[in-house]
């Protein structure tokens, strides 16, 4: 799949975030995503995921003949993890409810991968920040997204959770599932990002 942006603008109360924005997210590629505070990211991404309608251009999913198009194959993850008031499992559980579909093995596997099915009872809610965002990668992966935007999926993590969600990015990105992942600034995280894109001065710049 290639989520292709052409000419994509966005401002609020006459002010300008961001114009002409033209990209192609691959599925199977790794791209960071720079900017400063305020710089609009947050807002590329959402627009990006459908949740929000830019002021010009648009967003479209192109599919191969053998992919499926699927209203989640292409997911934003926040920046701060929004979980269900339940135990672990049934966060992961949630969006194949949702769907109509019982899967318990595809549940399993994706506990076991986010290494959480040790504590797949336990409430969401008393889970730390690194297990809360391995948490959010395995309710994606469940899903089958083709690509998954990330916002800032390191703020305030340890080194040990960067280590495990920097492991666990490169396991989708072999598994062919692309991935945009916002940051302020390299770290253990990005570094395996295989291209940048910049937001400065109102501008999207692409670089290698």
């Amino acid at each position: 799949m290639r989520l292709v942006l052409t000419n994509v603008s966005q401002g609020f109360a006459a002010q300008p975030l961001f114009s002409n924005a033209s990209a192609t997210l691959h599925s199977g590629q790794a791209v960071h995503l720079h900017g400063a505070n305020g710089a609009g990211k947050s807002t590329l991404m959402k627009i990006m995921a459908g949740l929000q309608t830019p002021l010009t251009g648009r967003v479209e999913r192109v599919f191969d003949k053998a992919e499926k198009n699927n209203r989640q194959a292409v997911i934003y993850l926040h920046q701060q993890t929004y979980l269900f008031d339940t135990n672990v499992r049934a966060n992961v559980e949630y969006g194949l409810k949702l769907r109509g579909e019982k899967n318990t093995s595809k549940v399993d596997e994706a506990l076991e991968w986010a290494r959480l099915d040790h504590i797949q009872n336990r409430a969401a809610h008393h889970l730390s920040g690194g297990e809360r965002q391995r948490l959010a990668l395995a309710r994606a992966l469940v899903l089958d997204p083709q690509v998954i935007l990330l916002d800032e999926p390191s703020s305030n993590l340890d080194v040990e959770s960067m280590e495990r969600i920097q492991h666990m990015l490169a396991e989708l990105k072999g598994k062919g599932t692309g991935y945009l992942l916002a940051c302020h600034q390299k770290n253990l995280v990005s570094q395996c990002c295989d291209q940048n894109w910049y937001l400065q001065n109102g501008q999207l710049v692409i670089a290698d």
